[in-house]
């Protein structure tokens, strides 16, 4: 598998960019920075985006995605989520007022956009891939995504504070790449992440403790721009765990 990090930050500046990632070109996870880090023609070659929760940071760019897409004479676009991530979509953001109901408009004689519900631990073919989503602990639903092919899988976390489930399936998952993790506050922003739904390097590193591959590649995101410096500067302390904190354009082969 190919992973391009389009957007990995929990915040925006002309530096840093919300969360979205890439894989093999065809299938994005999350959507907060798609059209601002893709061609047209690249944006064209995206078949399905999986959204692990409804937050703005994470579907943003869902909204000029598909109107390119409505735009360009296709293909029409799937997007995959929870029920209630799905619900959140239609109700809040392609509601006709917000944006316009996608579903409804037609590009190369078929919907711009369709949905697909995804049951929690129960895998789906998308892409060419293998999509398992599994709950974890947030302030709204929200999945992470197992994401596998033949040759082996990688893990994507979504927005997460300390979580049991995800630790359990990771473990159960044979031949597991690498987990994209996110890690948003510094320790001594404890209340606030713990109010939000987030990690700092202290409860990561406690969490890590459930994941039994020591020697996984562990790809951290969703640090906030306003705590970068202070973040990794105490991720640095965490000795037992190979992290890497992601950048603007990595691309990485599992």
């Amino acid at each position: 598998m190919e992973l391009k990090v389009l957007g990995c930050h929990g915040g925006e500046t002309p530096k840093h960019r919300t969360s979205s990632f890439l894989i093999n070109d065809h299938l994005a996870l999350d959507a907060g920075a798609i059209t601002s880090q893709l061609s047209l023609g690249e944006q064209q070659q995206i078949k399905a985006v999986a959204v692990s929760h409804a937050h703005l940071d994470h579907i943003r760019d869902l909204a000029p995605l598909v109107d390119n897409r409505c735009q360009q004479g296709g293909p029409g676009l799937e997007i995959l989520g929870t029920a209630a991530t799905l619900k959140e979509l239609k109700r809040h953001f392609f509601n006709d007022r917000l944006w316009p109901d996608f579903s409804k408009i037609e590009t190369a004689g078929a919907p711009t956009i369709t949905y697909r519900t995804l049951r929690p631990e129960k895998p789906t073919q998308v892409a060419g891939l293998t999509l398992k989503p599994v709950q974890v602990d947030h302030t709204i639903d929200t999945a992470a995504f197992v994401v596998s092919d033949d040759q082996g899988s990688i893990a994507y976390s979504g927005d997460t504070g300390p979580t049991e489930r995800l630790w359990q399936v990771l473990n159960e998952t044979p031949d597991l790449r690498a987990l994209l993790m996110e890690v948003s506050f510094p320790n001594e922003q404890t209340k606030l992440a713990i109010e939000s739904g987030h990690h700092t390097p202290r409860t990561l590193a406690k969490d890590l403790k459930k994941l039994k591959q020591a020697d996984l590649p562990i790809l951290l995101f969703h640090i906030k721009p306003v705590f970068e410096a202070k973040v990794e500067q105490q991720l640095a302390k965490i000795k037992k765990h190979h992290l890497t904190v992601m950048n603007l354009g990595d691309q990485f082969l599992f």
